[in-house]
């Protein structure tokens, strides 16, 4: 049987811990015995690798990154077909949301302990249909959280950054500068949920389509959300002021967003997205597991019990 293939991002935790990952990998090789290292050069290869990993018939593909690198790897090794190797994480990257979403607490050596268990959980993943950059209309595999309006801005102003400046308090000031940016707008939803379809406007700064729980490195978006429950949790947030959102963003690292009149939640096993406007669609961007990948019109379908992690 072939070993584990890791899948490493060199610049992962760029803002920090990139440069233990020597140690990290000293430790993987302890703990899981002999494997295979491919490293990743640029936004994509981590897909790309994964797709080939799983093809030559690796049984077990760690990602060893944040959480794009690990959305990556999920999505090479779903594109290869139903009978794919099992997924692991060992967490390097500044937000760890998903991490938070399976349970593991934070620190790398949580990753391991999980993986040296060998337990293994199948879980949902969201299937989105959506628009590139260049115009296309694409697939992408998403197994956190995809946002809708100021959650793609955010990823745009994280990538920004000082380097010094990472993790929560990183996605913090991206995300108040995101609300200063960002326009409320109507959304035209078709939702569908255990097999009733309703169509309505749906006004908002942030759509989030949860099948994780938190996001934006530790905003607590849908308390509700399990990652294996077969259903997507849908959260929107506007308000009559920039101030009053930006109040609400600090409300969503505790949850208590939820609280709050103009905070709506929902649950979905299909959802369409749009805004009758090819023009005003180009300029929503999407962020598809914390990365800005394209914009709108949107579809999206739950996959139940897809991915099979090692968590």
């Amino acid at each position: 049987m072939k070993p584990p293939l890791l899948i490493v991002n060199p610049a992962c935790g760029a803002r920090g811990s990139a440069r233990d990952l020597p140690r990290v990998l000293t430790a993987v090789e302890k703990t899981l015995g002999d494997v295979i290292i491919r490293y990743t050069a640029r936004r994509g290869h981590a897909c790309e690798l994964a797709l080939e990993g799983a093809r030559q018939g690796y049984p077990l593909i760690v990602a060893v990154g944040g959480d794009g690198t690990f959305s990556e790897v999920a999505n090479g090794v779903l594109t290869a077909g139903d009978d794919g190797p099992a997924v692991g994480l060992i967490n390097m990257g500044t937000g760890g949301d998903f991490c938070r979403s399976l349970g593991i607490e934070s620190g790398f050596e949580h990753c391991l302990e999980a993986l040296a268990l060998g337990r293994e959980r199948p879980v949902d993943v969201g299937r989105a249909v959506f628009q590139d950059f260049s115009g296309r209309r694409v697939q992408r595999y998403f197994v956190n959280v995809l946002s809708v309006g100021v959650g793609g801005l955010v990823d745009k102003y994280v990538d920004q950054m000082p380097a010094f400046i990472g993790g929560k308090a990183g996605y913090y000031l991206a995300s108040l500068r995101a609300v200063a940016a960002s326009k409320e707008r109507p959304l035209q939803a078709r939702i569908t949920w255990e097999k009733e379809v309703r169509d309505q406007i749906i006004p908002a700064y942030i759509v989030a389509i949860c099948n994780g729980r938190w996001f934006g490195g530790g905003m607590d978006v849908a308390p509700m959300a399990l990652p294996d429950d077969g259903r997507l949790e849908v959260v929107t947030i506007t308000e009559h002021t920039k101030r009053a959102l930006a109040r609400k963003v600090s409300l969503v690292y505790t949850g208590r967003h939820l609280d709050e009149p103009t905070v709506h939640h929902f649950p979905c096993h299909r959802i369409e997205l749009g805004l009758g406007d090819a023009e005003a669609e180009r300029h929503l961007l999407l962020d598809v597991d914390g990365d800005a990948l394209g914009s709108l019109p949107l579809e999206v379908d739950l996959v139940p019990h897809r991915l099979r992690v090692r968590a």
